[in-house]
């Protein structure tokens, strides 16, 4: 008897012990998340899709996240907003199309002569700027993680050759960012626009130069076609660190399971987004070389103009804004010691197998 009561007391306890996992996984969240980019950009607004792939697998389908290109439901640069406000639950975007309303989120994309992306992800993941920009985005009422890479970037298409930092003066250039402030101290005329106004602005002609992103959107956009210049390296962009951003009400009303699995989506899409950017730039590269792009090089001259303006300018800014030089200050000493390290190692051995390669 006693035996037969253990038996049916056993039978019972797999069910009681699966009732909380049944419990999580009748839990339904369903998201919107508007991004800055167009559809047509594979690698970027395909990355905000591909997030929201992994954050419903993650949970079974429990949680999902409907993407909308920018200006579908948000304007591309009204992302952050509209997560702050609520009016959306998150969003994909890039912290430096907000400096007008914190400087510092500079240094959440990517500063002009800064960190590679393997740097930028240590120094947020150990090197304390986790913990920096969550201070910041705390003040736009969001929660904020590394959800997207570029990797080192282009350094634009120009209808003219650019043989001297005079050839800059009065010229009409897409830059974002900080970028925008060093091509207006070099005397051009910065325009922040959206990826998806870019050709139509090159094609009429109220925009000469446009800096966008590299080869593989470039090419996507059709900037081949409106400009026969295509300058690199890249010294103003090693990299473009695109962030995830939500509502900090909607993100705190999520079970501990969902954010998990919503914090490990944008790991994710980190790697993933750089390594599609270096696996599909160069194929691209070479078919726009083809097709009669006239790559070339900037000066020295030129890159050291850009060097000292950038310096000079993140050094006026710091001095004017305590929580900018506050995070400057931390993010210059992890980039410091990381270049250090580069010129011991992994950067000189890269620098010997590119001269051997020749």
């Amino acid at each position: 008897m006693k035996r037969r009561s253990f038996l049916a007391a056993g039978a019972v306890a797999p069910a009681a012990l699966a009732a909380p996992v049944v419990a999580r996984a009748q839990t339904r969240v369903q998201w919107r998340m508007p991004t800055s980019f167009p559809t047509g950009l594979a690698t970027i607004h395909g990355g905000a899709q591909y997030m929201a792939e992994r954050v419903s697998q993650m949970t079974d389908g429990g949680f999902t996240i409907r993407v909308f290109a920018g200006g579908e439901i948000v304007p591309p640069l009204g992302v952050l907003e509209a997560a702050q406000t609520g009016a959306v639950e998150c969003g994909f975007t890039a912290g430096f199309y907000y400096l007008g309303r914190m400087p510092a989120l500079l240094f959440d994309t990517g500063a002009p002569f800064g960190m590679t992306p393997r740097m930028h992800l240590a120094w947020m993941r150990q090197g304390g700027g986790k913990e920096l920009m969550a201070e910041l985005y705390e003040e736009f009422n969001v929660v904020s993680f590394p959800a997207g890479a570029t990797g080192a970037q282009m350094g634009g298409w120009f209808r003219n050759p650019i043989n001297s930092v005079e050839d800059l003066r009065g010229l009409r250039i897409r830059a974002a960012g900080f970028l925008g402030n060093i091509f207006a101290d070099l005397g051009a005329v910065p325009q922040q626009i959206p990826g998806a106004d870019l050709y139509p602005a090159m094609e009429r002609g109220t925009l000469d130069a446009v800096e966008f992103v590299g080869p593989y959107d470039d090419e996507r956009l059709g900037f081949n076609r409106v400009a026969r210049y295509y300058y690199a390296p890249g010294v103003l962009e090693l990299n473009a660190s695109i962030g995830f951003v939500a509502n900090r009400e909607a993100f705190n009303a999520l079970p501990d399971s969902y954010k998990a699995a919503l914090e490990a989506a944008c790991t994710e899409t980190y790697s993933e987004m750089l390594a599609r950017y270096d696996a599909l730039n160069v194929p691209a590269l070479r078919r726009l070389v083809e097709s009669g792009t006239e790559l070339r090089s900037w000066s020295t001259e030129i890159m050291t103009a850009m060097r000292q303006s950038n310096d000079r300018l993140i050094e006026q800014q710091a001095e004017e804004n305590e929580t900018f030089r506050r995070v400057y200050s931390a993010w210059k000493e992890f980039l410091d010691d990381q270049l250090l390290w580069s010129s011991v190692n992994d950067g000189a051995a890269l620098n010997f197998l590119m001269r051997a390669a020749r």
